[in-house]
């Protein structure tokens, strides 16, 4: 199972951000855990200098915009390819 973590404060990209990556999951039809890091330190445990940050299965995948759907898709899609290979 992928686990995609939305780091932010709450603002109204850092909902956005998570309401693309809900939708980017339930396209796919696979199976996610979505967390928030709000906490300056959860956020910062990442190296991100500005939010919204994309975490999926511990790497950061976008820091300081918003990727599209299209983008976090094939991020899922790449993260998943990796889990079966590994």
């Amino acid at each position: 199972m992928l686990t995609v973590k939305v780091l932010g404060s709450g603002c109204a990209n850092c909902q956005k951000l998570e309401d693309s990556a809900r939708a980017a999951v339930t396209g796919l039809g696979v199976e996610a855990k979505i967390e928030k890091v709000t906490d300056i330190a959860g956020i910062m445990s990442y190296n991100v200098l500005s939010t919204p940050g994309l975490v999926i299965n511990e790497k950061l995948v976008s820091s300081g915009r918003l990727p599209s759907e299209a983008e976090i898709t094939t991020w899922l899609t790449d993260a998943l390819m990796a889990e079966e290979a590994g």
